[in-house]
């Protein structure tokens, strides 16, 4: 009963709050509608569109991509949601906007929605102390780190990427134990907790596992109860470890084999079908650009908690990075750019970016079908779409927010160009 008792709170909390984005309890006590913000019903101006699919085209040449899928939703303005390009080089059909993909770390972002929910619940303490939940992190008790930590991204804790990353590519339908996974990232040097941010896959994985052990559900069952079915996700889950395409109609997923000065492009490496172990609660998820854009939309407000509930998830951001700009910042699983909230990531074969304004509800989302390059040109792709969008008028009878943010399109057009991959001949044989 304590589960139905939260949630009976959280719907009138939310109910009673005057936001444009809200959950509201529906007929029955363990339910709810999510009601996004009013929306434009109709195409954004051709000359934002036409700029926007020039950036698309360019960050297709540069990545090394055949296909991306993006969404853009400008509530006092119009929407553009496309797909452009091809399955794979030798064609294998087009791309279009309801297929699934891999949503990388936008996964972080809901085993965050996770933590807070049992939180408010009252089935576990954010300052709970990690060890309390997962074994084989003794030093994490002595080192103080809370389960906090772990989604803010302060648990100190190393990355297990530089490690692991040549295993997920070349054994995809290996099924991976998640603490075996961040091992390889809490054997890296630390820092101390609570001071700094890190990108610590490790320490999402271990969040999950923390979730689990508190709750006795899986990882993809805490995500259905406390995300995707309250907010109608109907094409967004955690799948189970076996290996698998993300959903009944994939995009394909990419990526480049290696060779001396830069990569063989004409002969990409298919890794749509991989196990969803190898991103677990850091990484694992699959969606669709709608339901990721309502996601996102949802999430930079907080929308899954009451609207006074503590602490504020997103109120006490740390630099993202030691020598980035002071508007990039993160906590609570996300980045916060500017005055948008999101994130970005990759896994073997997508690269995910999505962001949302919470005062307006302007939101991108972008996905890539390669991941030879990791995550940068899917972020740099669609902070520049934001930067495009951001300046489209008002439509009939809509008034434009004041609403701008700390970089431009320019910036970021020019940085992914000048990033672009080397393709080179693969070497005779």
């Amino acid at each position: 009963m304590q589960l139905l008792s939260s949630r009976r709170w959280r719907a009138a909390a939310a109910s009673a709050a005057a936001l444009a984005l809200v959950l509201t309890g529906c007929s029955s006590e363990d339910s709810f509608s999510y009601t996004p913000p009013a929306q434009v019903d109709g195409a954004l101006p051709d000359d934002t569109v036409a700029s926007m699919q020039a950036a698309v085209d360019n960050a297709l040449v540069a990545s090394g991509a055949t296909g991306a899928i993006v969404g853009v939703w400008v509530p006092w303005s119009g929407s553009w949601v496309t797909a452009v390009g091809m399955q794979d080089r030798d064609g294998g059909g087009e791309v279009s906007t309801d297929m699934s993909f891999r949503i990388a770390d936008v996964t972080r972002l809901m085993a965050c929605d996770v933590l807070y929910a049992l939180a408010d619940e009252g089935t576990l303490e954010l300052d709970a102390n990690v060890a309390d939940y997962v074994s084989g992190v003794a030093d994490m008790r002595e080192q103080g780190v809370t389960l906090l930590d772990l989604c803010n991204g302060t648990s100190g804790a190393g990355s297990s990427e530089p490690t692991t990353k040549s295993a997920l590519l070349n054994t995809p339908d290996r099924i991976w134990a998640p603490l075996e996974l961040a091992g390889y990232g809490l054997a890296r040097p630390r820092v101390d907790p609570g001071t700094t941010f890190r990108d610590s896959d490790a320490g999402y994985l271990l969040l999950g596992l923390a979730l689990e052990r508190a709750t006795g559900m899986t990882a993809s069952e805490l995500i259905a109860e406390y995300v995707t079915d309250p907010l109608e996700l109907t094409a967004t889950s955690l799948p189970g470890p076996a290996p698998a395409a993300p959903g009944d109609d994939p995009m394909k997923g990419h990526f480049l084999p290696a060779v001396e000065g830069g990569f063989t492009c004409a002969a990409p490496n298919d890794i749509t079908t991989i196990s969803s172990s190898s991103g677990f609660t850091d990484s694992g998820a699959v969606s669709t650009i709608d339901d990721l854009g309502r996601y996102i939309q949802a999430e930079a407000r907080d929308a899954l908690r009451g609207a006074d509930a503590e602490p504020a998830r997103f109120g006490s951001p740390l630099p993202a990075a030691e020598d980035g700009p002071s508007w990039y910042q993160a906590t609570g699983g996300a980045y916060l750019v500017g005055s948008m909230v999101g994130q970005h990531g990759w896994v073997p074969g997508y690269a995910t970016s999505a962001y949302s304004d919470p005062a307006t509800g302007f939101t991108v989302a972008v996905v890539l079908n390669d991941s030879t390059a990791g995550s940068r040109f899917a972020q740099q792709l669609s902070w520049e779409l934001a930067a495009i969008a951001s300046k489209a008028p008002a439509a009939s009878g809509q008034t434009a927010p004041e609403f701008g943010l700390p970089f431009t399109a320019e910036q970021y057009h020019q940085s992914i160009t000048d990033a672009a991959i080397t393709c080179v001949e693969p070497p005779a044989e």
